[in-house]
């Protein structure tokens, strides 16, 4: 996962090599084809990092971004020694796609003809490494098995009734020899590479944030996975990381990541909902119950019994309070809050003093405590900026949850003010505007600047020129088109990524937008049906015509169905009438078995249909026949009494904006566009997405959400829609 080897001697570089080269050198090595959005995006990638200003592009489905924002970053870094730029995805997921196949093919396109190959590294937060200190001193029964781990392992699991903690216990041996095999080998112990575990396995062998001594204490601080994880990072050009870590970098002074002079924002329509994740918490009586069985050895009688305390006073504010926002700092939830806050604070002042303070489990409880402290204190400031609210689960209870209102001013200050920003995504235009996902990550509309510069256009004019050539046309018809001009073939002068270096937080950010297209006809390749004969959707469930209608649909395709569903409730209801009418066909639900083998099943079995929800929204590429057919059962606007949305609507209509736009809206419009996004992934896939709201042309917001989503043929026509369906499964 790192780039360690010693690169291959320098070959003689071309004086006048740029993006432009690379761009086509990695395209030509996969048997590529050149995609003029894919040039357009990394000529506007490459004029951001010269001119300093920040760039929202859209890349449809099927233009190549990661090459598009790749080639020009590398190159830039080639052209630039001494920077280092940032790249994060939303996801660990595409964190190693990047690493095991995008990034490999760039550097190699860099290094031929460039004859230089700049260094990466793929950097994660503290619990996706292993932590030595847990794998040495952990205690684990039958630690002097004389048969392997991994034997070990699959032995138990093979057997009968074997009871959950030995299955637990020989999975950790297996994860401790793995550690232990890092590093004599000099790896870094990353979960991605560990040996097939569980979450309660990796817990007993990572740490987390607050728990870990510091290098300085730790006694194994000098075989630390992290630190080393760390330095790989700090000596590479190019580091890729997540949402969440680059959230947490912003949050804590820029203390998680190296130094950088750039930043590329993958996957940049999920960047909102991930810093909110990031910079959220809860608690609950549980959390402070076995936080306070943790330090109570080290503690005093009074001290321990007033933290046990404090939890039983949060549950009995929580079972009295209404499950939606806290604003009252007299209710019972804040005087709760505020009693946790009281007792945390003096058993960290008990666990931080006195002899035995440097003790390594002490200092873990303490920082255990304190976590706790930090979320109590809070929670009990109720801040106009945070939502703090009272939630409930079948299965863990009750438990209070805060968040910020908004994540736009942390977003504005800690990441565009410090440096120049690239976000992409197939997903960042909304009702057919940029302005909406712009306004949600601290951007202005009138700091808005979409005017080409004069090295765009003499690169449009170059490209434009060499096409005629190629073509063999006469010249005298090249004539430079404005819409082309979206890049910059010239590296500039200033380092550090232009302007950014001298602009802070109530500076003007000033930010581009571009939408470069996707390759696919969306017209002639996809049918958008809106069932319009249908009643709207309620809250009763699937109604009894959407059911006999998602049947009739999945007929009609021969299976071959997505089927993304607002809820675990109508998913399941959609598959159990779908199998009693269709019993010849396999209907898989979200629910069946681990979603990873649903999807894998799905995939391999055209005629096949999975049925699910948010977690099928985005991500699920199944190109082909496979998929023909996406249902989505109604627009997926988030529940109207969660606590956040409602406080962020408004927050924006006291702000005089209209709150159900600006919030309900745009999430319900990015979801329907990722959603009918799964239907069209290759230039040869064909299908319909059939939506079961009538909403969407009815209503007023309807125009909006449209906008939203791909512009494919539109039709109200069951049986134009049940027909092209059966045409593409060979039935008529």
């Amino acid at each position: 996962m790192v780039s360690a080897a010693t690169p291959p001697p320098a070959k003689k570089a071309r004086a006048d090599v740029t993006h432009a080269d690379v761009l086509a050198s990695a395209v030509g090595s996969i048997d590529g084809e050149e995609r003029p959005g894919q040039v357009a995006m990394a000529d506007a990638v490459a004029d951001a990092f010269v001119s300093g200003r920040h760039l929202l592009v859209q890349a449809g489905t099927g233009t190549g971004k990661s090459l598009g924002y790749l080639a020009p970053t590398l190159m830039r870094l080639v052209q630039h020694p001494g920077e280092r730029v940032v790249v994060a995805t939303a996801t660990l997921a595409l964190q190693s796609q990047l690493a095991n196949n995008d990034i490999p093919a760039a550097l190699d396109a860099v290094e031929a003809v460039s004859g230089k190959r700049p260094r990466h590294a793929i950097l994660k937060g503290r619990t996706n490494y292993a932590c030595m200190l847990r794998v040495r001193d952990g205690s684990v029964e039958d630690q002097d098995t004389l048969i392997s781990a991994s034997d070990l392992v699959e032995t138990i699991k093979a057997a009968p009734l074997t009871p959950p903690e030995s299955v637990l216990g020989a999975e950790v041996l297996a994860l401790r020899e793995w550690a232990e095999e890092q590093a004599d080998e000099g790896g870094l112990a990353d979960r991605d590479d560990a040996p097939s575990h569980t979450d309660r396995g990796w817990q007993q062998v990572s740490i987390p944030v607050r728990e870990c001594l510091g290098v300085q204490r730790c006694p194994y601080g000098n075989a630390c996975f992290v630190e080393k994880s760390r330095e790989v990072a700090r000596a590479a050009d190019l580091v890729v990381t997540n949402h969440a870590l680059l959230a947490i970098n912003a949050m804590h002074g820029g203390t998680a990541l190296p130094e950088h002079t750039a930043v590329v924002i993958d996957e940049a329509h999920e960047l909102v909902s991930r810093v909110t994740g990031a910079a959220s918490a809860e608690l609950s009586p549980t959390i402070v119950e076995r936080v306070a069985r943790r330090a109570l050895t080290y503690l005093e009688d009074d001290d321990g019994l007033e933290l046990l305390e404090s939890a039983d006073a949060l549950r009995q504010a929580l079972d009295s309070s209404p499950l939606e926002r806290v604003e009252n700092p007299d209710s019972a939830l804040a005087a709760a809050c505020a009693t946790v806050r009281n007792a945390t604070r003096t058993a960290i002042s008990a666990l931080t003093s006195g002899e035995d303070k440097a003790d390594a489990d002490r200092r873990q409880a303490a920082a255990a405590v304190k976590e706790v402290f930090d979320v109590a204190e809070r929670m009990a400031a109720l801040h106009p900026l945070d939502v703090v609210w009272v939630t409930e689960s079948e299965r863990f209870g009750r438990d209070a949850r805060v968040a910020p209102l908004s994540v736009a001013g942390l977003l504005r200050a800690s990441v565009f003010a410090e440096r120049t920003t690239v976000l992409t995504s197939a997903t960042l235009k909304l009702g057919g505007d940029f302005t909406g996902v712009a306004a949600s990550l601290g951007l202005r509309p009138a700091e808005r600047d979409d005017s080409p510069s004069a090295q765009e256009t003499a690169a449009a004019e170059k490209r434009q020129r060499a096409a005629v050539e190629r073509a063999g046309h006469d010249r005298d018809h090249a004539e430079p088109d404005p819409s082309l001009a979206t890049g910059d073939d010239v590296p500039g002068p200033r380092s550090g990524g232009g302007e950014a270096a001298t602009r802070g937080p109530e500076d003007p950010q000033t930010w581009r937008a571009l939408d470069v297209g996707s390759p696919f006809s969306y017209r002639k390749q996809g049918i958008l049906y809106v069932a319009r004969a249908l009643p709207p959707p309620g809250r009763d469930g699937v109604s009894a015509a959407s059911l006999a209608e998602i049947a009739e649909l999945v007929w009609a395709s021969g299976g071959r169905t997505l089927g993304l569903f607002s809820s675990r409730r109508a998913a399941e209801a959609a598959a159990v009438h779908t199998r009693k009418q269709l019993p010849k066909l396999k209907i898989l639900c979200q629910g069946d078995a681990q979603l990873s083998e649903l999807t894998r099943t799905f995939v391999a079995e055209e005629e096949t249909s999975l049925f699910g929800t948010l977690s099928l929204w985005q991500g699920v590429d199944v190109p082909g026949t496979t998929c023909q057919l996406v249902i989505i059962d109604r627009i997926p606007f988030p529940r109207p009494d969660e606590p956040l949305t409602v406080a962020r609507q408004r927050a924006v209509t006291e702000a005089g904006g209209n709150g159900f736009m600006s919030v309900a809206a745009t999430h319900a419009a990015l979801l329907l566009a990722q959603g009918a996004g799964r239907l069209i992934r290759r230039v040869t896939d064909r299908g319909v997405v059939a939506v079961l709201d009538p909403r969407l042309v009815t209503a007023r917001y309807g125009s909006f959400l449209q906008a939203s989503m791909p512009d494919m043929w539109p039709t109200t026509d069951r049986e134009a829609a049940i027909q092209a369906l059966r045409r593409l499964a060979g039935q008529a």
